[in-house]
């Protein structure tokens, strides 16, 4: 969790335009499901990528899954050229999406976020909505698993709202 927290913070305290995803997003809503890393939604412009750059830049960012000595440059110019990265970093793997199955880009990410406390930062989350939306859009079987619990978790929500 420590990973986590300081990933979240170096990407807010460089205000980078981001939604959280994937498995940290649904752990914020409830969860059980364990997540070791951070997926994002980032905002692709160039004032984006400079920041995004400059807030993971000093971890050391590398591609996941690829030999140590293959040459990577992470920054503005890289995410420009590319969509979607998995990294590992000093500090934990975080990927970061410029677009998502069944919901599309940044923007697209954020229409359907909430705002929630993420170690002390006001993070946009995609919202359980969004998430079911997006794991019936890639239908992995790991996110097929999580379905289940987060249509449970969004009718617990629904009827917290709903209550007098």
């Amino acid at each position: 969790m420590d990973d986590l927290q300081r990933i979240v913070k170096a990407l807010c305290e460089a205000e980078v335009r981001f939604v959280v995803i994937g498995g940290a997003a649904a752990a914020a809503q409830g969860s059980a499901y364990p997540t070791y890393d951070l997926d994002i939604c980032y905002e692709r412009d160039r004032d984006n990528f400079e920041r995004l750059a400059r807030s993971l830049g000093p971890f050391h960012p590398r591609l996941k899954g690829v030999e140590e000595d293959l040459p990577f440059c992470f920054d503005a110019a890289t995410l420009a050229h590319g969509m979607n990265f998995t990294l590992t970093t000093d500090i934990g793997e975080v990927d970061l999406l410029g677009e998502l199955g069944g919901i599309g880009g940044y923007e697209d990410a954020r229409a359907l976020s909430i705002t929630l406390d993420l170690f002390g930062f006001p993070c946009a989350v995609l919202s359980l909505d969004g998430l079911i939306r997006c794991k019936r859009a890639t239908a992995r079987p790991k996110d097929l698993l999580m379905l289940p619990e987060l249509e449970a978790l969004r009718e617990i929500e629904t009827r917290r709202q709903t209550k007098p």
